[in-house]
């Protein structure tokens, strides 16, 4: 026989729901089930299918997935250059669903900084590297009127990543290196709360890629700009403490690394382990490698063991392996 709950009852457990924490409530950015759908030619397709994310303030970390996973329209959204089509998405404090236009450029201008892979497409042609820092402060207005103020901003960022010499040269009299690392002091220049940077090295060599990731650490350790760098470049992926793969427009796998001391040389080491995501609604994509190698498809069993769960392979024509070994 059952009851229904009381008023009293009812009452307890809509406080208890209002006194949990709200789902990434310490983080500066987070996405709760993510949505974009995007129409063509009257074709839905959805590029980010319920995506969970969670990046906290000071936080140097990549985004890594094979072309069409949802990484770039992730990072769109992140900037405010698209809206997402359901979900959530806060990036310190802003809540990116309701911004008004007004609002949404205030927000680019002035908590998110953005460096495209293109380096043609982050600097103006006809200024000079230090007129180009100083643009984003003149057009947000946020440090007051005096030039000095500017100029001794602009050239204090050129010289923390290292290319204050080239304050007087206009882009096509830099090298492609040198351009990314002023257009790192451009999105810098209003002191964001996040640095975007989609495939920043995509179009260098791999020398001066280490150099313009090198300006990127530079940013994130000495003025605790937290970062995200969606990238290809393995070698960059492996050079940040975690590394975020996006599958079929959701979260799929995470690699950890952390530094450990050999206790037997007092060497430092870095050592990394990759996890599956759990989103909020319960899922994770297992590795395809893995469920290849099992020829899992369709459906899985599932069993709760005391202190994990165990996942099969389809067991329904008794092929589950310890039915076939015999244990």
């Amino acid at each position: 026989m059952t009851t229904n709950p009381s008023l009293a009852d009812l009452a307890r457990r809509a406080a208890a729901d209002r006194s949990r924490p709200v789902y990434g409530h310490d983080a500066l950015i987070s996405c709760d089930r993510l949505v974009r759908v995007f129409t063509t030619d009257g074709v839905e397709v959805q590029a980010l299918q319920g995506l969970d994310l969670l990046v906290h303030e000071g936080e140097l970390m990549a985004l890594v997935g094979a072309s069409g996973s949802g990484k770039s329209t992730l990072m769109n959204i992140l900037a405010g250059l698209d809206t997402p089509t359901a979900g959530a998405a806060r990036v310190a404090g802003h809540d990116l669903l309701t911004m008004t236009a007004k609002d949404r450029l205030r927000y680019r201008r002035e908590v998110v900084g953005f460096i495209w892979q293109q380096t043609s497409r982050n600097l103006l042609p006809y200024l000079t590297a230090a007129q180009n820092v100083v643009l984003p402060m003149q057009l947000s207005g946020t440090w007051g009127r005096g030039r000095r103020a500017k100029a001794e901003r602009a050239r204090d960022l050129l010289e923390l990543l290292q290319v204050d010499d080239c304050r007087d040269r206009r882009p096509h009299e830099m090298s492609g290196g040198q351009q990314q690392r002023v257009a790192i002091a451009v999105a810098l220049a209003n002191n964001p709360a996040v640095l975007l940077a989609d495939e920043p090295t995509g179009e260098l060599d791999s020398h001066t890629a280490e150099q313009v990731f090198a300006a990127l650490r530079t940013a994130n350790e000495s003025l605790g700009t937290t970062i995200v760098v969606v990238t290809h470049d393995q070698a960059v992926a492996d050079e940040v403490r975690r590394t975020v793969a996006i599958r079929d427009g959701r979260t799929s796998t995470e690699v950890l690394r952390r530094s450990e001391v050999d206790a037997a040389t007092g060497d430092e080491r870095v050592v990394s382990r990759e996890y599956a995501m759990l989103d909020r609604a319960g899922r994770l994509q297992l590795p395809a490698e893995y469920t290849r190698a099992l020829g899992m498809r369709d459906r899985v069993a599932l069993e709760l063991e005391q202190d994990h769960i165990a996942v099969w392979p389809d067991d329904s024509e008794g092929n589950r392996p310890d039915r076939v070994s015999g244990r």
